[in-house]
């Protein structure tokens, strides 16, 4: 089976001034389709740091970024972009939704920017939130939902374009502790039942443990729990 995600001694580093600041040191991780990976970490430890190298958003200073057997590290930026719009999902602790627009607009947006229909963008967005228990809230603008239900939405949108790896930093982070669990338990459930891929920063262990696979990222360095 090809790995979703294959990094191989995988490092960033800063110049400030005269000194160079290294941020990540020689990360190693393969997840396979279909994992949940957890990825824990102080706040400054490098874990959105990774999160936008996996996610193609930067560039790593050495090492190898393999996603579902494509060697990304040196494509050129369409090429990137191409893979970051097929095969990925984004999740961010703030939800991002586009506030004119309401929850089922937001997801089937998702949808239509990989060539979907308007028909079958919304049918798709309609059963993601769905599944996801906000049938009452299709119509209702960001302003009009409460916060897990925002993220819910948000949730909804990284997996409108069936992605094979999301990418979730801090996804309940901006939740109250009760809502944080109950929002995280859904993410979890739908990732799994669309058998996609994860790797999910938290800094709650908690939260991480109902991962497949937790590490944690101290100094740079990427180690299993």
């Amino acid at each position: 089976m090809t790995s979703i995600l294959d990094i191989q001694n995988l490092t960033r580093s800063f110049r400030q001034g005269h000194k160079t600041l290294e941020i990540l040191r020689g990360i190693d991780l393969e997840v396979q389709p279909g994992e949940l990976v957890g990825l824990v970490g102080a706040s400054g430890s490098g874990k959105s740091t990774l999160l936008q190298i996996v996610g193609l958003l930067d560039r790593p200073t050495e090492g190898q970024l393999v996603i579902d057997g494509v060697e990304t590290s040196s494509m050129p930026d369409d090429g990137r972009t191409a893979i970051r719009r097929e095969k990925l999902g984004f999740i961010y602790q703030f939800h991002h939704l586009l506030p004119d627009f309401n929850a089922l607009e937001n997801v089937a947006l998702a949808c239509r920017i990989i060539g979907a229909s308007a028909n079958d963008a919304e049918l798709q967005a309609e059963d993601l939130l769905t599944y996801l228990g906000l049938a009452e809230r299709l119509e209702h603008v960001p302003a009009k939902l409460s916060g897990g239900e925002q993220q819910r939405v948000a949730i909804a949108r990284a997996l409108a374009a069936s992605p094979q790896l999301v990418l979730a930093d801090e996804p309940t982070g901006n939740l109250d502790e009760a809502t944080a669990a109950r929002v995280f338990d859904m993410f979890v459930d739908a990732v799994k039942h669309h058998e996609v891929a994860a790797v999910i920063a938290t800094h709650d262990r908690a939260l991480a443990a109902k991962m497949d696979r937790q590490f944690v990222l101290k100094d740079g360095v990427l180690t299993a729990i």
